[in-house]
């Protein structure tokens, strides 16, 4: 990355980490204290917020739970103990994609976590797929809401920003991958996306650190057009970890055209699956209690991005699914320590 994205980081003493406080019910308990952990936490950037996309896996016992409990009960009730891990100060809320979430659900989850926690939310797929499908995900039509800017407002943005107010992290709009008659006109596509952005209201007020990101799955929007309505729109680029997208190298100068700015990234798939290896991640990798496929040189680069940013006085929230490495938890303590380590040389 060019040397402008990284400034001296010599210059920036590790900002002092409130303590974290136990929230909510204790229906599902947290592991045990884990002081590397809590001294890891201590060396990170104020303005960085690691966690993993979604929080109901059993497998995490002992690494997140102190025991075992079902993948139902975490749902409901796990992420009052999820938040207590020194680590995870953000997550991802990927339910939303299925459906709309209310002011009421929103705020419901923003009542479980510590002040200084952040959610990254996810897009409904009734607003940014091309495609209307069944429940196979079966393309059955083309969707007239695709990107619509009064129902992304009404229907997401609104009751997003309503119901987690400060603890709002990041608003991801993630484009399903295009269908070719779409992908070879890409400036309609953009035009319609400026015209939803544009439209969005202000988070700030509500949320100052909030941000709103757009993340593609077809590396051809990777563009100085593409990056140009992003900036036009105050939005930035979701730094998509993703078979089907270009490595994180590849993928940076989307980062530069909009630099000095905050850091959103998706870690979802490790690219030895392919960009349909969701199902063969999962057979692999499941219960997600270990690191299966360790990817050191994409820790490397997005340690480094992370750390530039928050550097610059920007946030950096970043949500690691299990099927990138084979168990999020974990991959957030590896990433922590690459962080801990470049700050520390730097310095």
């Amino acid at each position: 990355m060019q040397d402008a994205l990284f400034p001296d980081l010599s210059e920036r003493a590790p900002e002092p980490r409130a303590a974290r406080r136990p929230v909510g019910a204790a229906k599902v308990r947290p592991a045990a204290t884990n002081a590397q952990h809590q001294e890891l936490a201590a060396a990170l950037p104020s303005m960085l917020r690691l966690g993993t996309s979604s929080w109901s896996y059993p497998g995490w016992a002992g690494l997140v739970w102190d025991g075992d409990y079902s993948d139902s009960m975490l749902a409901k009730h796990g992420l009052p103990a999820y938040a207590q891990h020194p680590l995870l100060r953000g997550v991802g809320l990927d339910r939303s994609f299925y459906r709309p979430l209310s002011v009421a659900q929103y705020a419901a989850y923003a009542a479980q976590v510590p002040d200084d926690f952040r959610f990254v939310v996810k897009a409904p797929g009734a607003v940014t797929d091309a495609l209307v499908r069944d429940e196979s995900g079966r393309a059955l039509q083309p969707n007239p809401l695709f990107l619509d800017p009064v129902w992304a407002v009404r229907d997401f943005v609104q009751p997003a920003l309503d119901g987690l107010r400060h603890k709002l992290g990041a608003l991801v709009f993630q484009l399903s991958p295009l269908p070719l008659a779409l992908l070879a006109d890409l400036p309609a596509v953009l035009a319609r996306m400026e015209t939803m952005l544009q439209a969005l209201p202000e988070l700030r007020p509500t949320a100052p650190e909030a941000v709103i990101a757009v993340q593609v799955r077809d590396p051809e929007f990777i563009s100085p057009e593409f990056a140009a309505v992003l900036r036009a729109a105050g939005a930035t680029y979701c730094l998509g970890l993703h078979a089907k997208m270009p490595t994180i190298e590849e993928q940076l100068p989307m980062l530069r055209a909009l630099w000095p700015g905050p850091l959103v990234c998706r870690w979802n798939l490790h690219r030895r699956h392919g960009p349909f290896g969701y199902k063969t991640a999962q057979q692999l990798y499941e219960p997600y209690d270990r690191i299966a496929d360790a990817d050191p040189d994409t820790l490397r680069t997005l340690a480094k991005v992370a750390l530039a940013t928050c550097a610059a006085g920007h946030p950096a929230l970043i949500a690691i699914g299990n099927k990138a490495e084979g168990c999020s938890p974990l991959s957030v303590v590896a990433l922590a320590q690459q962080i801990a380590a470049q700050r520390n040389s730097a310095a």
